[in-house]
């Protein structure tokens, strides 16, 4: 291992640059919410059209792997030299990650309350936590973990509630997909975290949304989605969705690369309250609630415990 490697190692490990980043990637993924909205809205996608928005996403995926596989290209990384075996386990990565977890959450979402879909989108925290519990020996359940997991799956109730909107109603193709959705999201990253490896965190990235990507697109495509009203309002949307997905999955492959998953799964908790803190800024209602204010207490509150958690 030659010292460049180990410098990104240690910069990667370092506690402030793991929230400084992680951070960011939730602030990006929540951006996510509000411009899925808008996009919808510029080419004329309704909320059951479901083909389309997977057609959508795929356009978004196609771009994000693109972008980072010409950023790989021009900085000297390994982008076309894979082994068999490697081209193999990152296709399968795209097909599941991106591909699979996507046509899960969308149907679930099409089925569901944003506010409800919310929620159990939030349990991919839990899933992480135990999974990687259960797969590596340095990466144990704490009580304090534990206990940083529930006040931080606190927020995101605290951050979603809304009189009236949690029944107990549960649907299979609503809040069942969705959980779905967020337990594939989780294996597959953890399986993405053993690839890394062995393969450069920025071209596996890369290549697997591009795959990932191409299948919804094709699967949305050949199902019969469309986008209508494709101007520049819509491409630069389009654009900003791929950026903003190339450099918070590459982010957040790399954190995973370095540090013990329970350690960065907590940070996920964050993707919602941002989402509802700037879909309410974008479509001009008030971002000062007690419930956001409260909710971003909790969830860091939480992130601290787990943080500062030693692995059993």
């Amino acid at each position: 291992m030659n010292f460049s490697t180990l410098n990104v190692k240690t910069f990667f490990q370092d506690r402030t640059t793991v929230f400084l980043s992680a951070v960011l990637c939730c602030l990006l993924w929540g951006s996510a919410f509000p411009a899925i909205k808008v996009g919808y809205q510029l080419l004329s996608i309704t909320r059951d059209q479901v083909p389309s928005q997977l057609l959508f996403a795929g356009w978004r995926f196609v771009i994000a792997g693109l972008l980072l596989l010409i950023f790989a290209q021009l900085t000297g990384r390994p982008v076309f030299r894979l082994t068999r075996q490697q081209a193999f386990d990152i296709t399968v990565l795209g097909l599941i990650q991106t591909a699979i977890q996507y046509v899960f959450f969308y149907i679930g979402l099409a089925h569901a309350t944003g506010v409800k879909s919310s929620i159990m989108n939030a349990t991919g925290a839990f899933f992480s936590v135990v999974l990687a519990h259960v797969l590596y020996r340095n990466d144990r359940l704490t009580p304090l973990r534990t206990l940083g997991c529930l006040i931080g799956f606190a927020g995101v109730m605290v951050v979603n509630f809304k009189p009236g909107a949690l029944d107990m109603e549960f649907s299979l193709l609503g809040e069942g997909f969705v959980v779905i959705a967020a337990f594939i999201l989780s294996a597959a990253s953890i399986y993405g975290k053993k690839l890394s490896q062995t393969v450069d965190a920025v071209v596996m990235t890369g290549w697997q949304l591009g795959i990932g990507g191409a299948i919804l697109a094709i699967t949305g495509a050949g199902f019969g989605g469309h986008m209508d009203g494709m101007g520049l309002p819509a491409m630069g949307l389009l654009v900003y969705m791929g950026i903003l997905s190339a450099v918070a999955f590459c982010l957040w492959g790399i954190l995973l690369k370095y540090n013990p998953v329970g350690l960065v799964a907590a940070f996920q908790f964050l993707i919602p309250v941002f989402g509802v803190t700037l879909s309410a800024l974008f479509l001009g209602e008030s971002i000062w609630a007690w419930k956001n204010a409260l909710s971003l207490v909790l969830v860091c509150a939480g992130i601290w415990l787990v943080t500062r958690s030693k692995p059993a």
